[in-house]
């Protein structure tokens, strides 16, 4: 490996880990709007989002990629469908955050490799390995734990792990860039965040631009909180393999964890240590399983010696 390519891999690991860092520390910006309902919310981040994100295709100058996406009907609705698990994903995190369930919200996101996993099972034919089914089976034994013992079904968690999980198998189906696809996500949501918003604005509820600057200026930066990450995380996953990046996604949901657990004071009780137990050590399992499988692939002579 060249020295090059050693620094092109550095500035990526930190890229991707600034942009983990970033989605993990994000409901400390959350908590400021906590007065605003998660819809309003993520009408408004639709829209402040679309408006960041047509200054980056300007800048980039790849407005012809974004226009072509619109001729291909089945780019379309894969943008479609893309933008629906979203908006799933967001609100669910963002409504669970502001109601008090990070500690949920961040099992969702531990949850999400091993969702993948089984959805590519299910719907792209991939053979699994008999660690990635031990994996499996300890993150559900984890779920069924909460559903038996503490008497509920952690929704939160399954919502936000399969909308994002599905969200990612609709990307790897995806012919485009992660901006110009987001960029077309926000498009196709956008008339829909635009008359949500005005239905608020006509029967009066509606808190943005209401006299409260503080609240209005946290509102406005809801579309560069959502790009910078987004950006940072492009960079980074085109310079690492998939399993240092793979590693790095477990910041965010540490952080949330602890955010959730030590700043937020949210309840965590035996039950739910023995479900994140068994959750983390399928993630272990499945973790040590990916890092083997791509020593083998990418030094076989070493496994030869």
């Amino acid at each position: 490996m060249t020295i090059s390519t050693d620094s092109a891999a550095a500035r990526g690991g930190l890229a991707a880990a600034a942009s983990f860092l970033f989605w993990g520390i994000a409901p400390l910006y959350w908590k400021q709007m906590q007065s605003v309902s998660a819809f309003e919310l993520i009408a408004q981040r639709i829209v402040w989002s679309l408006l960041f994100l047509l200054g980056v295709i300007a800048w980039q100058k790849s407005f012809a990629s974004l226009r072509l996406a619109f001729t291909e009907a089945r780019t379309f609705v894969n943008a479609l469908l893309s933008g629906v698990f979203l908006a799933i994903n967001w609100t669910t995190f963002v409504w669970a955050v502001n109601a008090g369930h990070l500690i949920e919200t961040s099992l969702g996101y531990f949850l999400t490799p091993l969702c993948n996993v089984a959805l590519g099972f299910a719907f792209l034919h991939e053979r699994l390995r008999a660690l990635q089914w031990l994996a499996i089976a300890l993150a559900a034994a984890g779920v069924g734990l909460l559903l038996f013992y503490a008497g509920h079904v952690p929704w939160i968690a399954l919502s936000i792990a399969g909308s994002w999980s599905l969200y990612g198998v609709l990307k790897k189906k995806s012919s485009l860039g992660s901006i110009t696809g987001l960029t077309l996500e926000t498009i196709v949501l956008c008339p829909f965040a635009v008359a949500l918003l005005l239905w608020n604005l006509h029967t009066g509820d509606i808190a943005f631009a209401q006299g409260d600057a503080r609240l209005d200026a946290f509102v406005l930066g809801l579309g560069v909180i959502t790009a910078i990450p987004l950006l940072l995380f492009a960079y980074g996953a085109k310079r690492l393999r998939l399993a240092t990046l793979g590693l790095l996604q477990y910041i965010a949901p540490s952080m949330q964890f602890l955010l959730g657990l030590l700043v937020y004071n949210e309840p965590f009780d035996a039950v739910r240590l023995h479900a994140c137990i068994l959750i983390w050590c399928g993630l272990v399992i499945y973790t040590a399983d990916s890092f083997w499988t791509q020593r083998k692939r990418f030094w076989p002579a070493a496994d030869a010696a």
